[in-house]
C-alpha cells in the first residue's frame, strides 16, 4: 500500500498541469449617450511611413492619452497615406471617431485592403506624420451601443 500511495504521488507530482484558457478580456457595453473613454479603445498602429519605429513612437504616445496597446507593425496596405488614416469599414464607429480627433492633421477614413485586427482602430501613419493633438477630447458620448473588450489586469 506504502508502495502503490508513493508511485501515485509521484506520478501526481511529475504530471504536467493542463492548461486553463483564461479570458484575455472582459466584455463591457458602453451605451447611446454614455462616454466612451480612452481607456476602453484599443489602437493598433501600421507604419507605412518608412520611417523605423515610428508606430512604436504613435503608440506609446496614444498610450499616455489613455488608449489601450494594441498591435504595431509595418503597414502592408497599397493604399497611400500621407500623414494619418484610419483603416475602418464603419467610419461612424464612435471608437473611430474618438482616436480621429487625438491627432493635429485629419486622419483619412478608408476602407481597409488588407486585413486588420477587429479589435479596436487600426491607425495608419505616414511619411508626413506630425504629432498627436495637444489638446484632444479625453471622451466622447456614443452615438450607438459600442461593445469594447476591457483587457484582465493580472495581480
Amino acid at each position: 500500500m506504502f508502495l502503490g500511495g508513493g508511485i501515485v504521488g509521484w506520478n501526481l507530482l511529475t504530471a504536467k498541469a493542463d492548461p486553463v484558457a483564461e479570458p484575455a478580456c472582459t466584455e463591457r457595453r458602453v451605451e447611446t449617450g454614455e462616454a466612451l473613454t480612452p481607456n476602453l479603445v484599443q489602437v493598433n498602429v501600421l507604419n507605412a511611413s518608412g520611417r523605423a519605429g515610428l508606430a512604436n513612437r504613435v503608440s506609446i504616445n496614444l498610450q499616455r492619452y489613455g488608449f489601450l496597446e494594441g498591435g504595431i507593425e509595418n503597414s502592408e496596405s497599397k493604399i497611400p497615406v500621407d500623414h494619418v488614416a484610419i483603416f475602418t469599414d464603419d467610419p461612424e464607429d464612435p471608437m473611430v471617431q474618438l482616436v480621429a480627433q487625438q491627432f493635429q492633421v485629419a486622419p483619412q477614413i478608408v476602407a481597409p485592403d488588407v486585413a486588420i485586427d477587429s479589435k479596436g482602430v487600426t491607425v495608419v501613419v505616414g511619411p508626413s506624420y506630425t504629432d498627436l493633438n495637444p489638446t484632444p477630447p479625453t471622451e466622447i458620448a456614443a452615438t450607438r451601443p459600442v461593445d469594447v473588450c476591457v483587457p484582465l489586469a493580472e495581480l
